[in-house]
């Protein structure tokens, strides 16, 4: 298990709409607004590097095994997958520079990252580690097995 590494049971697309508007500057004349979409991809799972002998115990027909927490391993965002859905440039505006860009895109994957916990992603790849692991030690010869998870 060990040299799987990370162990990917969850994998979501996700849409985000990312706005600014930079029009109540009081010392810029004229108003500055973008709108763009953007699709993410996000993976999930258990990270098998950090297990080791101590996370298995068997008695008779049981074992028990304690996995780490399940983490985020990636989050993604194709630049394909991002458009420019809408902006207004009034005339003395400058445009959006790419760092003004690459700063929303930031901001996007910080807010991309909290809503995985309110969608239960993390909740999701553990619960799917747990039904595969199960299944895969039963046909190892195990009659029951108890996954649990450690303490964070």
């Amino acid at each position: 298990m060990k040299k799987t590494g990370q162990f990917v049971t969850a994998e979501y697309i996700l849409s985000k709409i990312v706005k600014a508007s930079d029009d109540k500057t009081w010392y810029k004349v004229g108003n500055r607004k973008i709108l763009m979409s953007l699709e993410a991809h996000l993976k999930a799972g258990i990270d098998f590097q950090t297990i080791n002998e101590t996370n298995f115990v068997a008695e008779d027909s049981l074992l028990s095994v304690t996995l780490p927490h399940a983490k985020i391993f990636s989050l993604n965002i194709p630049p394909e997958k991002i458009k420019l859905e809408y902006q207004k440039i009034d005339f003395l505006r400058d445009d959006f520079s790419a760092a003004e860009r690459e700063h929303l895109l930031a901001q996007a994957e910080v807010e991309i990252r909290k809503l995985a916990d309110s969608l239960k992603i993390l909740n999701t790849a553990e619960e799917n580690a747990a039904l595969f692991l199960e299944k895969l030690l039963k046909q190892s010869g195990y009659e029951t097995v108890r996954i649990s998870f450690a303490g964070k």
